[in-house]
Order: structure tokens, then C-alpha cells, then sequence
């Protein structure tokens, strides 16, 4: 691959840009298949980076939070390029044969990309792409305190899209920028992108080149007497905590109607909002507000409420989120009247609505004209949101939204942009008002109301269920689908005690040939599937049937991808998404070669109803959640006669993990009517039958048909909740832990269940998940509402809420799953001494932190969790509550210590050594 060009000087600059020019010229002839590819390439191999530049990007710069940095990077990537995905950019974009009118896309030449030290990684993904996606040359100059976060960002795209096709030196940078290089940069380049404060977008407007930029935002939040106040709070917290307050369309303070002003206060104060007295707003506006041009001191931007104290010299409690100072002066020499790109918040006062917009116009004109403003307000009065609309000098009207994401768009609103370049337009001294994306030509106002997400109900074509159904399930086979080649994958033990003979048999009897396949391991490996493939692709099956738990299941589905789609790629396959509707790559098609039939042995996985399989790499020892529609099996036959073998370890270990899909299920911030019941029903007959099921489960015991029976229709019932609504952290924090300590997973899940409940029942924390139709954290009350229907309920919400995790406990102690992760560690390793897997439990918990967070589960989680907080729930699991107090305290949040290179936990593809040259596999 040819070398980046070295721009470090005005010389060099000047030699680049002639071979900068040539590139993109062929570049320009690309079509828009060629040049939709190298978007693509470029923008998955950046998301899979997006934890490394996150922590790049908060170590050089001293910024923000490394896990919204993460969500900025994937939005950049994700977002964009879905909103992008289907444009025509290429040649003829539109014709109307009527008029006999075409119109024909080209691009602009090169782009000069200026990027903050605010979003240095993200800015920089969003301007490369849609660079690439309009075949313009661009060259990056980054902030000088962000150059090599920014500078990692542009060459993972650039090696990317050159393996894709691109020619080199489309994408180029400057590697030690200086005012000097930036001048003539500015002067010689066809169009000017530029993201910064107030003095780098004046340069670029001043430079005589065409400039899209957007200098500082300035965003009064408006809360009227009709809003819903909670909603309101956690929205504008959530926001504002959001990377420590670094968005441009963040709040920057609040007007609140003297009719409901004190209940809004009140609500910020337990929501961990600190009001300063005027002495203390004083010390703390010298450590944040610079007088000579309004805006930011470095040192104060991005930081932590409680870090802002130290700094000023005050105290406040170390829970604090945001520190609010309330003020009526509005003029733009007061500090909390400006912008603070920081955990900091003005407060003022209104009368009326009127004297609120009138307020909130003011800040929005002087501190940040075109930017945005913001207002909280009964949805169905238009007339009070059309008068703030045509009163706000603001290009984002942003309505019943957290600002900062309903300015950047597409988040809680789908017909706004996704952009990290929010044009202020000509009140800001702009050429564009909007997002920017293709048309700029027109200063657009967007008034975006809060809107929820499509949702859906997927789950196998046919579920059919009652102990004894198997044999009449299998009679579609042939009457209904007339297959005629049954490929069957189970393991090795239930194939030796014969537990698929009776259903050979009856397809052999109704002429259907079989081949079966059970190398498998208990915990399933990608290296397992690919041994069965040759088999499967030399046999040409019409119908897979998977027969076994959660390990004979996951394996099929696998091996049912690379049957059908033999060059589709597995780590593409398992990027991770923000939504699961906008994800960079989708599954392929299923179904054309072969139907996907599941009859599961075991009460637990229910992945037999799901669209999820987990599946681990023998050579990382990483475990993969794969999660796609496309991977819904045909056909779910759920026949306790198949489970009433299951021994006492498989019994407790599913059973605990048909609670745990239950339980996440019902709590997740995807969780609906519809999934509702389904979690409830499955809840509800765990804690009544999973005793029953394992005293059943040991030789000489009792049988017990109808525990089994109500436990196989539990796993479905949960199955099909999880398989819409989603999962949360107690799952990605399971994949890793048994995955790392070879845990079985159900157990594992136990082990954690009780402090993930804890974790996600804070009342205000810190994140909550992001999804719109999440309006704030309800965790608590959806446990409450459980411990009620399992009859635990106590005098008040915080006892049911006890009783219920105590229930969980005790089911626990019932199936005899020890109380810790040290207790089942020296419980399954007696040989090896309690200090011994303390030491080793300590040496793994950072980079299993930090892989959890990387776990497809953990954006569902209605607590959205720092990697310190994940760790902290590790130390809680392995140590239990008491000793873990002694250690720590009652700290949240314990640090992390990773080097920020972590390239080696996120590898590029799968070794050479699985793949399969001849009969197709994942490459």
C-alpha cells in the first residue's frame, strides 16, 4: 500500500497538493457501485475501531468520557453512512423524461477538513465520508492538541478505502499543523469544511474559498408549565452529562415559568444537579470563562462537574452531575449566559412565555446565533411551537429532545441529517443553515419533534409447543414443505445416548434422506462450525435441523450462514450498532438454500425463537453475540419430552438463564407492550417451577413432566422477548466472564444477576440508555413491578424492590448456584487457593471491562455504563457486597487501566487457518 503523503510544512503542502489533485481527479470517473464499496470498507473499519480512537482521543486531548466518545465515533460511522447509503451521488442522479431534464452530480475538487479538539475522532469519520461518498479529495488538518486521535481515525478509513479500490492520496493529512500551513491551506483548496471555535471558522470564512462551518452554539432550553417536568429534567441532564457537555448543540442553560420553576428545581436536585450561591459561581465562572472573546478556557472544557469544583476550589458531593447557577442577567459579559462545553448550567427565570422566548432568543442571538434553541412543551400545542419556532434565530428548533442529540439528528428525530457540522447559517455567518449533507443552498429552519422508533414482533414463522409435539411437528417436513434432505447438527453426548434416533426415523420413514453432524463443544467455537461445513455444503441439505441446547442451536445458525453466504465475512457480520434498523452491514438473505428448524433439549437459550447467536473463536478466546433477523429459524418445536433427561447442572444453569432473558427483557430500553407479557408469563414460572425442575433433575429423584413442561414454555416465552426487545449488561458482562473463567453461561448470568439489578435501579444515573422512546430511567419500578408479581411485595417500592433481588438470591441458594464468582471458582477449582483466583480474577477484569462494553448487549441496557462501572459490577460478583464495600466503598465506578493501544482485542479478521479455500466459509 503506497505511503501517506508527508504535509508538515508549507513546502511540502505545496508539493502534495498537485499529486492530492491528480487522485481525486480519477477518483472523480469511480461509479457509484466503486465508490459505495470504499464507503462501506471505510466506514466498518473505523466502527470496529471505535473504542481505541475513543481512548486516544480523551488521553491527547484531556476531554470528555471514553464511552460517549465510543457512542460519537459509531455515530459518526453508522449514522452517516446509513443516512447516505441509498443517495446517488455519481453521474445522473435524477431524470424526469416529461421535462426531458437530467441532473448530474460531480464533485467539488479537494476539501480541506478542519477539525476540533472537542470531537476530533468522530468529526474526523463524518468528514471523510462524505467526502468519499461525493468523490472529492480531501485533506484533513486537525486541532494541533488532537493531531494523532485524528490523524488514527483518517488512516484506518484511508487503508480501507485504498484495499477497497480507492486511489491513493484521496484522503491525506497535516501532521504538524501550524497557523501558517493553515492559511495557505485554506487559500488553495476548492471548499472549506470547518468545525471550531469562533476564530478558526472567522479564518475560513475570511479566506476567499468557499467555507461550511459553524462556530459556537449558544442553546437555551425553554420549560414550559405543560411539559412533562421529569421528562424535561432527565432529557436536559442526559444531555448535558453526555461527553461532559462537548456537543456544540448541548445545553448551555435553561428558562424555566415561575409557575413550575421550583418543581423543576427540585427535580434537578435529585437528579444530582448542585445549585451554586453566588460566592461559589464566582470561583467557578474564573475557571471556565475566558472575558476577551466569551469563550471557553481550555483546561475547563469537557470535564466532570466535580473535577469543575476541585478546580475552582469548592466542595460538592462527589455524586454531583451537573453544577447550575441561577442568574437574571442575560447580557453576554455574564459567564453562565455563554457557552461552556462543559457540565456547567445557567438558570433563569420567566413569568410568562413570552418572557421566556425573549430570554431565550437573546442568549441564542449573542452568545450563538443560527445555532440552536430548544423547548420543552405539551406536544399537541402547535401554536406555542410555532411561535418559538419563528422567534428563535436557530437552524435546530429542537422539541421534547436531550439537545445535543436532537441537533446532531437521527437519533430522536429520522428526518433530520445526521451531521456533526451544524451550519448556523447567515445570522451565524454561515453559507448554510442545517445539517450539513448535499443542498446547501437554502437557510432551512428544522423544528424536530421527539419521535419514537418503528418497532416490531419477530419471532419464528411457527412455534409449536406441548410436551409430546415433536413427532407432529416433524410431519410438515413433508406435507407442508416436502423437504428432502434434513441435514441434523447436535453434540456429541445427546447423539451417543441417541436422542435424535426416534426423529431420523420418522423422516427416514416419510423419505427423507439425513446426515448428521456433533463435533460440537459445550461452549460452541466458530472452529467447530467450520469442521461440519464440508459435510453440509457436500451434502446439500434443504433443511437444517438443530437438535440440543444453546451450543447445538448457535452452532447450526452459524453453519446455516456460511452454507447460504460463503463469502460473507463473520467479524462484519458481528460490528456492533447503536440501532439494530441502521447498522453499517446487514445479514444476507437466508432461506434460499436451505430452512433452519431448532428443537431445543434444554429450558434456557430459548434460542431457538431468537434472531442472536453467541459463538466463540478459539484463538482469542473472544466471544461473539451475532444478532440478525435474518437468522430466525423457520420453525421452533418446544417439547418438554425432549428435557426431561436434563441433568441437575444444566437444569440450574438454563433455568437461571431463562430468568435472566426475562428480567433484561423486561427492563431493557427496548422493552414493549408487546415483549411485555412475554417477560411477566416467563418470570413468573421460573421462580414457581425451577426448584422443581432441578430436585427432578437427580438420579432417583421424583419426575416432575410439568416443571419440565412449564420451563421449556418459560425458555420459549423469554426467548421471544429477548429476540425483539433486546438484552442488557448482566449478558455482556456473562459472555466475557465465561468466556475468560470458562463459567457455563447461565450460571454465570446468576452469578451477576443480583449487582446488575442493583446497577441498573439507580433512580439518576450518571447515562441513561439512549433510545427515544426511552423517556427516562424506569428500571426500579419495572423490578418493583416484578417482585410484586412473584408475590414478594413490601410496604413500600424500596422493600418490594429489596424483596426482589433477595427472591433472586434465595432461587439461587435453592438450585445450589454459590453466591459469588470466587465461590464457584473455588467451588469447580478446589486445587487452586482463593487468593490464587483473586490474583487472576484482577489481572483479566480490565480487559473483560472493557470487551463487555464492546458486547452487542450493552447498548440496551437501560443504564448505560462506563467500562469503571462495568468493572465495578465484576468486583461486586466476585467478591460479594460486603467485602467488596471493604475494598472500595460504595464506589460506582472503579478505574481502568488499559494502554490506550488495544488493537490486539478487536482483530482485523479470523486466521487464515479456519478458512475453507474450496468449499466457501467465512473469510
Amino acid at each position: 500500500m503506497e505511503k501517506a503523503l508527508i504535509i508538515n510544512s508549507v513546502e511540502t503542502f505545496e508539493e502534495a497538493l498537485p499529486v492530492i489533485r491528480a487522485a481525486q481527479e480519477e477518483y472523480a470517473t469511480f461509479t457509484q457501485e466503486q465508490v459505495d464499496t470504499i464507503c462501506e470498507k471505510a466506514a466498518m473499519a473505523v466502527s470496529k475501531m471505535r473504542i481505541p480512537l475513543a481512548k486516544m482521543a480523551c488521553d491527547e486531548t484531556g476531554y470528555g468520557i471514553v464511552v460517549d466518545k465510543v457512542t460519537k465515533n459509531q455515530y459518526a460511522s453508522e449514522h452517516i453512512w446509513n443516512y447516505m447509503r441509498y443517495a446517488k451521488t455519481c453521474g445522473v442522479i435524477e431524470e424526469n423524461r416529461a421535462f426531458g431534464t437530467k441532473r448530474v452530480a460531480s464533485p467539488k475538487g479537494v476539501v480541506a477538513a478542519v477539525t476540533p479538539t472537542t470531537n476530533p475522532t468522530s468529526t474526523t469519520i463524518y468528514k471523510i465520508l462524505l467526502a468519499l461518498k461525493t468523490r472529492n479529495a480531501l485533506i484533513l488538518s486537525p486541532h494541533p492538541h488532537a493531531v494523532n486521535c485524528s490523524i488514527a481515525a483518517a488512516k484506518i478509513m484511508r487503508d480501507a478505502a485504498i484495499e477497497a479500490g480507492m486511489p491513493p492520496h484521496v484522503i491525506s493529512w497535516i501532521s504538524a499543523p501550524s497557523l501558517e500551513i493553515s492559511d495557505v491551506l485554506m487559500k488553495k483548496v476548492d471548499v472549506i469544511m470547518a468545525t471550531g471555535g469562533s476564530g478558526m471558522v472567522h479564518a475560513a470564512y475570511s479566506s476567499g474559498t468557499p467555507a461550511i462551518g459553524v462556530g459556537p452554539g449558544n442553546c437555551n432550553a425553554v420549560i414550559d408549565e405543560t411539559a412533562d417536568l421529569r421528562m424535561a429534567v432527565e432529557s436536559i441532564i442526559h444531555s448535558k452529562t453526555f461527553d461532559n457537555g462537548m456537543i456544540c448543540a448541548t445545553e448551555q442553560h435553561i428558562t424555566v415559568l415561575s409557575s413550575v420553576y421550583d418543581e423543576v428545581k427540585a427535580l434537578l436536585q435529585e437528579a444530582r444537579c448542585y445549585f451554586l450561591n453566588d460566592e461559589e459561581a464566582e470561583k467557578v465562572a474564573k475557571v471556565f470563562f475566558n472575558p476577551k472573546n466569551h469563550g471557553v478556557n481550555p483546561p475547563a472544557v469537557g470535564q466532570t462537574a466535580v473535577r469543575l469544583a476541585e478546580m475552582a476550589g469548592i466542595d460538592v458531593p462527589r455524586e454531583t452531575k451537573v453544577l447550575i447557577y441561577e442568574t437574571d442577567d442575560t447580557s453576554h459579559d455574564n459567564p453562565w449566559a455563554n457557552e461552556k462545553l462543559t457540565t456547567l448550567l445557567g438558570m433563569f427565570r420567566a413569568d410568562t412565555l413570552e418572557e421566556a422566548y425573549d430570554i431565550c432568543a437573546k442568549l441564542v442571538y449573542e452568545g450563538g446565533a443560527g445555532h440552536s434553541a430548544a423547548l420543552y412543551v405539551d406536544p399537541t400545542d402547535e401554536d406555542k411551537i410555532d411561535r418559538f419556532a419563528e422567534k428563535m434565530k436557530a437552524g435546530r428548533i429542537i422539541i421534547n429532545t436531550p439537545a445535543c442529540f436532537g441537533g446532531l439528528g437521527d437519533l430522536y428525530n429520522f428526518d433530520v441529517a445526521p451531521s456533526l457540522t451544524l451550519g448556523p447559517g447567515a445570522v451565524g455567518h454561515s453559507a448554510y443553515m442545517g445539517n450539513t449533507q448535499y443542498q446547501q443552498l437554502l437557510d432551512i429552519k428544522v423544528v424536530a419533534m421527539r419521535k419514537e422508533n418503528m418497532l416490531w414482533l419477530q419471532l419464528p414463522k411457527k412455534v409449536y409447543h406441548k410436551t409430546g409435539c415433536t413427532p407432529v411437528a416433524l410431519r410438515e417436513m413433508k406435507h407442508v414443505y416436502d423437504f428432502k434432505r434434513a441435514f441434523i447438527i447436535t453434540d456429541a453426548t445427546l447423539y451417543e445416548l441417541g436422542a435424535c434416533d426416534a426423529i431420523i426415523n420418522q423422516l427416514h420413514e416419510m423419505g427423507i434422506e439425513t446426515a448428521e453432524f456433533f463435533d460440537i463443544q459445550v461452549d460452541p467455537q466458530i472452529q467447530d462450525a467450520m469442521k461440519g461445513l464440508p459435510k453440509m455444503h457436500e451434502f446439500k441439505p434443504d433443511v437444517i435441523i438443530a437438535v440440543g441446547g444453546g451450543s447445538a442451536i448457535d452452532t447450526a445458525k452459524i453453519m446455516w450462514i456460511m452454507y447460504e453466504n460463503p463469502e460473507e465475512g463473520f467479524l462484519d457480520m458481528a460490528t456492533i450498532f447503536l440501532d439494530i434498523r441502521k447498522r453499517i452491514r446487514f445479514f444476507p438473505q437466508m432461506g434460499k438454500k436451505a430452512k433452519l428448524v431448532c428443537i431445543p433439549t434444554t429450558a434456557g437459550t430459548g434460542s431457538e425463537c431468537t434472531p442472536f447467536t453467541i459463538i466463540s473463536d478459539a484463538n482469542t478466546g473472544m466471544k461473539w453475540p451475532l444478532i440478525g433477523y435474518e437468522m430466525m429459524p423457520e420453525m421452533a418445536i418446544i417439547d418438554a419430552d425432549n428435557m426431561m433427561s436434563l441433568p441437575p447442572r444444566a437444569t440450574q444453569a438454563s433455568g437461571y438463564d431463562v430468568l435472566t432473558h426475562a428480567v433484561e427483557a423486561y427492563v431493557s430500553t427496548f422493552a414493549t407492550e408487546y415483549t411485555d407479557g412475554f417477560c411477566k408469563e416467563a418470570t413468573e414460572l421460573v421462580f414457581n417451577y425451577l426448584p422443581r425442575a432441578y430436585k427432578s433433575a437427580f438420579k432417583g429423584a421424583k419426575p416432575d413432566p410439568e416443571a419440565r413442561e412449564k420451563m421449556a414454555d418459560a425458555s420459549a416465552l423469554a426467548g421471544i422477548a429477548f429476540a425483539n426487545a433486546m438484552l442488557g449488561i448482566n449478558h455482556s458482562l456473562s459472555h466475557k466472564l465465561g468466556g475468560w473463567f470458562h463459567i457455563p453461561h447461565g450460571t454465570a448470568n446468576a452469578l451477576l444477576f443480583p449487582y446488575v439489578c442493583r446497577f441498573n435501579a439507580q433512580r439518576h444515573p450518571y447515562h441513561m440508555g439512549t433510545f427515544s422512546q426511552y423517556k427516562y430511567p424506569q428500571a426500579f419500578e419495572r423490578y418493583v413491578e416484578l417482585g410484586e408479581l412473584i408475590g414478594v411485595k413490601g410496604a413500600t417500592d424500596e422493600e418490594t424492590f429489596e424483596n426482589f433481588v433477595k427472591a433472586s438470591e434465595d432461587l439461587k441458594k435453592e438450585i445450589d448456584i454459590p453466591e459469588t464468582i470466587a465461590d464457584w471458582l473455588c467451588m469447580a477449582h478446589p486445587e487452586k487457593s482463593y487468593e490464587a483466583w483473586e490474583t487472576e480474577f484482577l489481572a483479566a477484569v480490565d480487559q473483560m471491562s472493557e470487551w463487555a462494553f464492546h458486547d452487542a448487549c450493552t447498548g440496551c441496557n437501560p443504564v448505560y455504563p462506563t467500562m469503571g462501572e462495568l468493572k465495578a459490577c465484576y468486583l461486586r460478583a466476585f467478591y460479594g457486597n460486603e467485602k467488596y464495600a471493604e475494598k472500595y466503598g460504595d464506589a460506582l465506578e472503579v478505574e481502568i487501566h488499559l494502554p490506550l493501544d488495544t488493537h490486539a482485542a478487536y482483530p482485523a479478521g479470523l486466521p487464515a487457518d479456519i478458512g475453507l479455500d474450496k468449499v466457501g466459509g467465512f473469510n
